[in-house]
């Protein structure tokens, strides 16, 4: 289907732009949202004849988003989650939980649609996520996923806590072994042991 563009979108083309999508994409998207036109003549007059509101409203749009940027761009936020002892979260962070984590730190201004996660979050660590406040204006948050606050401190600072528990527990196990025993034996008894058994 032949489109007129309402607003700039990512990968299909800027304001005016006359662009074939898939049915679908139009029907269920586009269409709906306002994001575009059905290409034909009377549409193309329409889109002419208000083609200088459409872009003052988008310009308008756009610089609220810049200045709402400041306040969320480089933002970090954390998340505590319960994992397994290899780092697998029980579940999953998706994108209502970055936005509900984003409202209670106090930026109102973004909604699910604009938080861009290119799929959920299945592990402990530090994830950079997009958040386009605009088709034109998007910036990166910090979600840091961890088990508790005083990891998520340390992997704030660039520590790897899953890489540090495992050292950790390698570190603290050590087994008696005869270097000499064939795989599968058990270590050997010593001579003198033997006597004293026989004895008994």
């Amino acid at each position: 289907m032949e489109i007129i563009l309402l607003e700039r979108i990512e990968k299909l083309g800027a304001i005016g732009d006359v662009v074939t999508v898939k049915d679908g994409y139009a029907r269920n998207f586009l269409l709906p949202n306002k994001k575009a036109l059905r290409s034909n003549n009377a549409n193309k007059k329409v889109f002419e004849a208000n083609r200088a509101k459409i872009e003052a409203d988008n310009a308008a749009r756009r610089s609220d988003a810049e200045s709402a940027a400041e306040g969320v761009n480089g933002k970090q936020i954390v998340l505590i989650r319960q994992s397994s002892n290899a780092g697998h979260l029980y579940g999953s962070v998706a994108v209502r939980d970055v936005v509900e984590a984003l409202h209670a730190d106090g930026v109102t201004n973004v909604t699910k649609a604009m938080v861009v996660l290119e799929r959920p979050i299945k592990t402990l660590g530090v994830f950079d996520v997009k958040v386009a406040l605009h088709p034109e204006v998007a910036v990166t948050i910090t979600v840091n996923v961890a088990r508790s606050p005083e990891e998520a401190e340390l992997q704030s600072q660039g520590v790897d806590v899953m890489a540090d528990l495992f050292e950790k527990d390698e570190a603290g196990f050590t087994e008696d072994y005869d270097p000499n025993a064939e795989p599968g034996e058990i270590a050997s008894v010593s001579n003198d042991e033997e006597e004293t058994a026989e004895e008994a």
